[in-house]
């Protein structure tokens, strides 16, 4: 098996409610399940009865405009900041009553233990990807449209680089947390919508289906947990 270092970490992101505003993190433990308190709530969708009932951005944008965050340190979110300023609990009758009158059915804030993921658990970009999908779109680049995980600053310099990375594995720092990198992140219209207001851009969704099949990034399975920190060299194993 060959190695070798292709870049270093630039950015690492966590969602603690799917689909609302993400946080910028220094650190996070990787462990089997993605980055700790990734993902592990979402509003369900109390009336659907398909195989994935969970509230998206993609069927109500505003949810972007809502912030998770704690009152402690660690753990999952408390409260819920609302676009208007409030603060609601997490799991109180109030923000549920709230989203589900912005969506126009009711919804229930559900704890998933191990994540609410649309694939993989870990979501990985590079930064000239991201760069150059806001080039040909007219866009400023904003790693957050893509909502990942992690973002590298790679060596090479290469949009689209991770595409070469599926089936192989990826190393982090010295304590060497690894991802299996298995599929490319096929991409949907929340990648038009600007995080800070929710307005779509369509020029974003375009731009990535005109040159690489509708992809940016990828996606990836935890096979050794650790430490993630921002600065850390990665390591391309194949």
């Amino acid at each position: 098996m060959s190695s070798q270092e292709i870049g270093r970490i630039e950015a690492i992101f966590r969602y603690p409610v799917k689909s609302m505003a993400g946080e910028s993190l220094d650190s996070a433990d990787l462990g089997w399940h993605g980055i700790e308190g990734d993902r592990r709530l979402a509003f369900r969708r109390i009336e659907d009865r398909g195989g994935f009932p969970w509230l998206s951005a993609g069927k109500l944008p505003e949810l972007l405009l809502f912030s998770p965050h704690s009152r402690d340190a660690g753990g999952l979110p408390s409260h819920i900041r609302t676009p208007d300023g409030r603060e609601l609990e997490t799991f109180s009758d109030d923000l549920a009553a709230e989203i589900g009158r912005l969506h126009g059915s009711p919804v229930q804030m559900m704890h998933m233990r191990q994540g609410v993921f649309d694939e993989g658990s870990v979501s990985i970009i590079a930064t000239d990807t991201v760069q150059e999908i806001a080039r040909l779109a007219g866009q400023t680049p904003d790693a957050r449209k893509f909502r990942p995980n992690i973002l590298l600053r790679t060596n090479r310099a290469l949009p689209f680089e991770e595409d070469t990375w599926v089936g192989s594995t990826l190393s982090f720092g010295d304590a060497s947390p690894t991802i299996a990198v298995t599929l490319r992140d096929e991409r949907c219209g929340m990648l038009n919508l600007d995080p800070d207001t929710a307005r779509p851009a369509p020029e974003m969704f375009k731009a990535v289906v005109r040159v690489n099949q509708n992809t940016a990034g990828v996606y990836g399975t935890v096979t050794r947990t650790g430490r993630l920190a921002i600065g850390q060299p990665v390591f391309l194993h194949k």
